[in-house]
């Protein structure tokens, strides 16, 4: 009985935050991300200094290119809107933005001074569409500190104390530890990033994360 009572209650809090701020949020989240496209891609085409190619070290021979992971790294753009979407006031939008936008101008900083690639991969793109296109748009630069895993795990930090706040049951916040996980090795099967990358925008996304513990808390949900 206890557990019928709880399961549906962590769920219809959850929903009642969404519609919160609607207006905020639906102009904020896209509003952002296209800002950040604009000056990540600008970097991207047009790079200040020479450009250099990160060393493979022994980590990236123990995971093989899986082309199916492509999905899982796209995800990125759904779970990085996760935390904004279940802000439930102006005041966590901001906070939220604010780690974010510390953290992305840290990395395109580094992006303009130490602008990064991947070395070349012994792969016939030409038979993984879907993945030959990624590699078109986004050419693997600006690869080192990766901003695809610094945000994943920006974004998990936010999403653990988000389902705290609504009384989630353990399974929850297991999946959001195995998304968040699943994301970070995508980067890498598909050759998007190499093992030094990966660490770097690790150590990236938890350090911005421990920066801004105290400014990343939530008030609890009221059943």
């Amino acid at each position: 009985m206890r557990k019928n009572h709880i399961q549906p209650l962590w769920w219809s809090n959850a929903a009642s935050i969404v519609g919160q701020h609607w207006c905020l949020k639906g102009i904020g989240i896209p509003l952002f991300i296209g800002l950040f496209l604009g000056a990540y891609f600008y970097l991207l085409k047009i790079p200040s200094y020479p450009t250099t190619v990160m060393p493979i070290v022994w980590l990236d021979s123990l995971i093989e290119f899986q082309p199916l992971s492509l999905p899982l790294y796209l995800s990125l753009w759904v779970y990085v809107c996760l935390p904004p979407t279940f802000a439930s006031t102006r005041r966590e939008l901001v906070q939220y933005a604010v780690a974010m936008a510390m953290m992305c101008m840290t990395a395109l900083t580094i992006f303009y001074f130490w602008p990064t690639t991947v070395p070349q991969a012994n792969i016939d793109w030409l038979q993984y569409p879907s993945v030959d296109f990624l590699k078109s748009l986004d050419a693997a630069g600006n690869a080192c500190p990766s901003l695809h895993v610094a945000t994943t795990m920006l974004s998990c930090y936010y999403l653990h104390h988000l389902l705290k706040r609504f009384n989630s049951p353990p399974w929850a916040r297991v999946v959001n530890g195995m998304w968040c996980s699943g994301i970070i090795y995508s980067t890498m099967a598909i050759r998007q990033h190499v093992a030094l990358d990966v660490l770097a925008g690790l150590a990236l996304g938890l350090t911005t994360a421990a920066v801004c513990s105290r400014m990343l808390r939530y008030e609890p949900v009221m059943p």
